[in-house]
Formats: C-alpha cells, sequence, structure tokens
C-alpha cells in the first residue's frame, strides 16, 4: 500500500467549529494557511466566519448532508460530538455521537479523503476515576476502561475508526483530549481546586490548553503516514498538558488521593500523570502553554 504525502496543505473541514476547541482550530489551521471549511450545527461564530473559506450549518448525524458538506476537502477534524456525560440522557449520548462519527467516516471514504483527525476522549482510559487507576502515569495501555456511555462511544468509534482506515488505506489519527482549558477556564476552575485535592482528582488533575489541543490537531494533519505506523494507521494518543492543575508535587498528589497506585516512573515536581509521550513520538507534538502562564506569570 503506497504511503500518502503528509496533508500540509488544501481544504480541511472542521466539525464542531462553533464549540470551544473547533473555534482554535479553525484559527489556528487558518493561520497555518489551510483552507478550513467549518461545519457545525450552531451558526459559526464571526471569529469562525472571519477565517473560514465557507462556514455551514450541518446536521452531523446525516450521512447526506455530511456528504454534501465534505465535498471537494482534502481531509476532516472531526470535533463535533455531545462533549461530555451528563450532558443529555445516556442513550442519547451515545447514539448521537456514534451516529456523528459514523456518518464523518463514511463520508471521508466516499470522498477519498486524505486524512482523518478526530476527538477521542481521556475518558476512554477510566475517567472519572471513582475507582483508582491501574497504574500512573496513565499511558495509551490504561484502554479500554469506559465508565460512562460517553466515553463508550468513543471507544466504539476508535474501534471504527480503525476499520474504516483498514478498508480506505487512510490514516485515521485519534486524539485522546484531556479537559480542554481557555485562559479564563483556568482563573474560574482551577484556584478552587488548589486547597480541596479531591475536586479535580478525576481525571488526576490533567487539562489540556486549547492552543496546544489546535496544535495538535493540525499535527495529526501533517503526521507522515510513516510516523503513524503506516498506510492504513489508526493509532490513538493521550493528548495533555505537560503539568498538572495543582501546585503540589504530582507523586505526593497520587499518594494521598490514591494510595496504593503504582508510580510506574519518577514524575518530577508538579508534572502531568499521563504519559503524553506518545504523541510526542508519533505527532512530534508537545505541549507548549501551561495555566501557570496566566496566573502565575514570571517577572
Amino acid at each position: 500500500m503506497t504511503l500518502a504525502s503528509p496533508l500540509t496543505s488544501g481544504r480541511i473541514a472542521v466539525t464542531g467549529s462553533s464549540g470551544k476547541l473547533g473555534g482554535y482550530t479553525v484559527a489556528d489551521l487558518a493561520a497555518a494557511g489551510y483552507d478550513v471549511v467549518a461545519l457545525d450545527v450552531a451558526p459559526a461564530p464571526a471569529a469562525v466566519r472571519d477565517v473560514a473559506v465557507a462556514a455551514l450549518t450541518v446536521d452531523l448525524t446525516d450521512l447526506g448532508q455530511v456528504v454534501d458538506a465534505l465535498e471537494g476537502c482534502d481531509g476532516v477534524v472531526h470535533l463535533a460530538n455531545i462533549p461530555a456525560p451528563g450532558l443529555r440522557p445516556e442513550g442519547v449520548t451515545f447514539t448521537t455521537n456514534v451516529a456523528m462519527n459514523q456518518a464523518v467516516l463514511s463520508a471521508a471514504r466516499t470522498h477519498a479523503l486524505r486524512r482523518v483527525v478526530w476527538a477521542s476522549s481521556e475518558t476512554t482510559l477510566g475517567l472519572p476515576l471513582d475507582t483508582p487507576p491501574w497504574y500512573a502515569p496513565i499511558d495509551e495501555a490504561h484502554f479500554p476502561r469506559p465508565e460512562s456511555t460517553y466515553a463508550l462511544s468513543k471507544v466504539v468509534t476508535e474501534q471504527m475508526a480503525a476499520t474504516y482506515a483498514r478498508w480506505t488505506g487512510v490514516s485515521h489519527v485519534g486524539l485522546r483530549f484531556s479537559n480542554v482549558m481557555t485562559t479564563q477556564d483556568y482563573r474560574d476552575l482551577f484556584p478552587p481546586s488548589w486547597d480541596e485535592p479531591l475536586a479535580r482528582k478525576w481525571n488526576l488533575w490533567s487539562y489540556i490548553d486549547a492552543r496546544d489541543a489546535a496544535a495538535a490537531c493540525r499535527a495529526g494533519l501533517v503526521a507522515s503516514e510513516e510516523a503513524l505506523g503506516g498506510a492504513g494507521s489508526a493509532p490513538n494518543v493521550i493528548i495533555a498538558a505537560a503539568d498538572t492543575c495543582m501546585r503540589r508535587d504530582s507523586a505526593d498528589l497520587l499518594a494521598e488521593v490514591f494510595p496504593g497506585v503504582e508510580l510506574r516512573r519518577e514524575v518530577s515536581g508538579t508534572g502531568t500523570l499521563f504519559d503524553i509521550s506518545a504523541a510526542e513520538r508519533i505527532l512530534d507534538w508537545r505541549p507548549e502553554h501551561s495555566w501557570r502562564d496566566t496566573l502565575e506569570p514570571r517577572a
């Protein structure tokens, strides 16, 4: 099977473009020189319309609409989904997400798109951690451990993406995003947890800056087929910040909140308790932003 060239230019559809990460991703790709087509069931905000070559209101669970919307595109960054458990009834979350994901992957196959990048989730790895993790730092081998129908929809889609990748010979890159945060989120959400370690134990105090998450989407487009594992590969990699949201040492937090959980390698200071080395190795991606730049800026 011939290895396709990295998708360093061309027309890219971004689904979920009206959402938090979608807006950052549209802006990132447009700044990198891509022609961006913004797709969402919600009308595009002005910031998205200003940089996208087209902004379409699309029901992404409707295969026909998605096939029409992806015509003329070279690749897709698929971010649209009900974004978390607990927002809709469990059955609605599962069926909506799976239907949406199948429609996008099927339409990408119809148009022979050259690369599919899509949003999986850290929840596939056992979140929320009501049951302690098997070990830390959590890596890709902690999969599958869904604890909600939302997480299950992502587990199902990871298998779906692997199948479409095999059928088409096109790489489908899954990004297991941690909790996506903006600078305002840092101000609103992180300080209350500093004196209450149980508040954000549900994901080992992890997060990902929206700017770094958008850069990871672009990295998924430009990664070589060889780095991804060959034509028709479907790697799924953890995307998280290099640190936790806490001001205490991570090893001490783990020992206090999850006593007995094995720490498989040394974690220095406030370093992340998720292993992000696969994304560094496969996508040549590294997080560049931290909440500390916003709340604890150095002179």
